[in-house]
């Protein structure tokens, strides 16, 4: 859950989740207590934890700003920067091949830094949109995927939903990260990814 991301969250916009959740219907579903293991247990209760401060109203005509700021509280940097133990890879900023392990095979996120090569570089901003609004029909919330066909991690549907302002200011953000030039491998199958 990468709420440290969400504690940028502009007050407007805090307040419009909060209001949106209000209006969901109540599900009734009893949650057991948390039981965390040694020494989690220790480091959690030991956490300092950091009070939201309200944040400014990102202007929305400052296309670089906004697309930085929905960046940030998309955590799209969360898994399309390849981590050890949880650290950021120096230099690899959003340069992909963040493992997901799923039934099927080894999913990897994708280059999403400028590079020509190895990430969207060649994109052009109508793509970019394009690629996020193909999921916005009713006839791809119900794609079919087999036990061992490829699946992803991305949450296409639900950024699909976005306004093309939206996905224009982040495309224009990520026009300018430094270039990676990072090749990923987009998918192992099941029986590959163990060997």
């Amino acid at each position: 859950m990468p709420y440290l991301n969400y504690n940028h969250l502009s007050e407007k916009d805090l307040y419009s989740i909060v209001a949106y959740i209000k209006t969901l219907k109540p599900i009734e579903n009893k949650i057991p207590d948390t039981e965390l293991n040694f020494p989690l247990n220790l480091i959690v209760k030991t956490i300092p934890l950091q009070n939201y401060s309200p944040k400014e109203q990102v202007d929305k005509s400052d296309a670089l700003k906004y697309g930085k700021y929905l960046v940030t509280i998309a955590s799209c940097s969360e898994c399309h920067t390849p981590s050890d133990q949880g650290e950021p890879l120096p230099g690899m900023d959003f340069a992909g091949n963040s493992e997901f392990h799923l039934p099927s095979g080894l999913v990897r996120s994708a280059n999403i830094t400028p590079d020509t090569e190895t990430g969207i570089g060649n994109w052009t901003k109508e793509y970019f949109i394009s690629r996020f609004k193909y999921y916005d029909n009713d006839s791809t919330r119900s794609i079919s995927v087999g036990p061992k066909d490829f699946n992803t991690v991305m949450p296409w549907l639900l950024y699909a939903g976005m306004t093309e302002e939206d996905l224009g200011a982040i495309y224009e953000y990520l026009r300018t990260l430094k270039p990676v030039k990072n090749t990923v491998q987009k998918w192992s199958p099941a029986d590959l990814a163990k060997k």
